[in-house]
């Protein structure tokens, strides 16, 4: 009992330290993001890596999982008589939920662990030591960047995942479940409202920004050698995914709780 009480201090401990270790991370970006240099080459590079090579992982999610929602929601409500219902399920799930919640884990596990080993390498054959000495800061120099691109590319990637996600529902409509497609836009536009869209990309911010943060953060803190960059993607991984799920839920809330 007293080595369960021991092992269930020393992991609370070395939580909250994680955690004012993140959180410490987090405040010197906001420190440093308005202070020159500014590296507008490595943002642009950013973008390019995380926005545009991450297109073809979050367009084929979001068309599958909207194509699936279809095909699930006109099982369900062909129960009932309301199959006129599966345009208006498509709509508000993918832009609500689908959309902003697979496209961050989509990204959390191309960009999130490409960004831990990156950084993770550079500490580990001691390069981020040789900015010191040439008297760049990595905060500015690789994190900021890093970050912001997050924060810009992701609601981009999220709305056109919603483009993609809604027009795969479209497709199993109109051309497997035999509905009218003119119907079907209308009942998709009736029901699709501004806060939907916006809510989701609010998270999709959110999102952006941990996912990017718990990268740069595990790459700066990881162990020595192969093991300890290996470990650091993981973790990347692992704690950007449960950030995810854990915001998603209070947004919703704050979106949506009344």
């Amino acid at each position: 009992m007293i080595n369960l009480i021991q092992k269930l201090g020393k992991f609370t401990l070395i939580s909250l330290s994680n955690i004012g270790k993140v959180v410490f991370f987090a405040s010197e970006f906001f420190y440093w993001i308005l202070r020159r240099p500014f590296y507008s080459n490595q943002l642009f590079r950013q973008v390019f890596e995380i926005g545009y090579l991450s297109l073809p992982v979050v367009g084929l999610t979001a068309i599958f999982s909207g194509m699936v929602l279809a095909i699930q929601s006109y099982t369900g409500f062909a129960r009932l008589g309301a199959e006129d219902a599966v345009a208006t399920v498509v709509v508000l799930s993918v832009t609500r939920e689908l959309g902003p919640v697979l496209a961050g884990l989509m990204v959390a596990g191309r960009v999130g662990a490409s960004i831990a080993a990156e950084i993770g390498t550079m500490k580990v054959s001691e390069q981020i030591d040789a900015l010191y000495v040439m008297s760049t800061r990595p905060i500015q120099f690789l994190v900021i960047p890093r970050i912001l691109a997050g924060i810009i590319c992701l609601p981009v990637l999220v709305l056109i995942g919603d483009i993609i996600g809604i027009m795969g529902g479209w497709i199993i409509g109109v051309y497997q479940l035999n509905f009218n497609s003119n119907i079907y836009i209308d009942r998709t536009l009736e029901y699709l409202e501004i806060l939907d869209v916006f809510q989701g990309l609010v998270k999709a911010t959110v999102f952006g920004f941990i996912i990017t943060l718990i990268g740069c953060f595990q790459g700066f803190n990881c162990g020595q050698g192969a093991r300890g960059v290996g470990k650091a993607t993981t973790n990347a991984v692992v704690i950007s995914s449960i950030l995810i799920l854990i915001s998603n839920y209070f947004i919703t809330t704050i979106f949506f709780g009344n």
